[in-house]
């Protein structure tokens, strides 16, 4: 019995002294890596915020008056589907 008693006193003991085992500086070290890592992954051109050049596209009226089309199509809903053609093809 005393045999049994002090193994499991030495057991608790390397096991109270386990939590005093400093996990944090192991954890912070590497806190917000992934997701660095998917921004980074997700990025076209790291260096598009630099290029001074001026971007080629649709010219302002053009854009004005696709702008004022979008704006218009949610003013009015659109027409509700017939119930009985649902699932028949054109």
């Amino acid at each position: 019995m005393n045999t049994s008693f002090k193994s499991l006193i030495s057991c608790a003991v390397c096991v109270l002294l386990t939590a005093c085992v400093a996990n944090t500086p192991e954890w912070d070290k590497r806190f917000g890596e992934s997701v660095r890592a998917a921004i980074a992954q997700q990025t076209i051109d790291p260096k598009a915020g630099q290029n001074t050049d001026p971007v080629a596209g649709i010219d302002g009226k053009a854009a004005n008056d696709a702008m004022g089309r979008y704006q218009s199509s949610f003013k009015e809903p659109p027409p509700a589907a017939n119930s009985f053609t649902i699932g028949v093809g054109r």
